[in-house]
């Protein structure tokens, strides 16, 4: 089993997705610190508030104990109001859309650098074939 074991982990496609799992994570951390770090300040800047989680529409009542503050959403939410958080949403699509574009440009770049696969000339059609046979033959007939 031990030999099974060994001979699974040693293919090249066990090996290759660790690898791409290490380096995804890590790509992960560096997208989330630009985004987090650089971009996010820069939408604060022109909007205000870098995180739009406070964001939200009270679909019920605040209960009569509750003593934090009514703009709240974490509070609210753990005192169990009922809430359309919008916000929190807004923030995680935008942190996506920023993610995805910058693996769009990753990805856009390196298919630039990599050599482009020669192309297989294509099939001949089975009627061009039947007809350099036809010819073929006629010609060997004369000869």
């Amino acid at each position: 089993m031990i030999d099974e074991f060994r001979a699974f982990i040693s293919r090249g496609n066990v090996l290759d997705l660790a690898v791409a799992v290490i380096i995804g994570a890590a790509f992960g951390a560096i997208v989330t610190s630009a985004t987090e770090d650089l971009l996010m300040p820069l939408i604060a800047a022109v909007t205000g508030s870098p995180d739009f989680s406070n964001l939200f529409i009270r679909l019920g009542p605040v209960p009569a104990g509750y003593a934090g503050a009514p703009d709240d959403y974490a509070a609210l939410k753990a005192a169990g109001v009922p809430m359309l958080g919008y916000g929190a949403f807004l923030t995680r699509l935008l942190n996506f859309l920023i993610i995805a574009f910058a693996l769009f440009l990753i990805i856009r770049q390196a298919n630039r650098l990599m050599p482009k696969p020669a192309e297989a000339p294509p099939a001949e059609p089975a009627d061009v074939a039947l007809l350099r046979e036809i010819r073929d033959l006629l010609k060997e007939q004369r000869a």
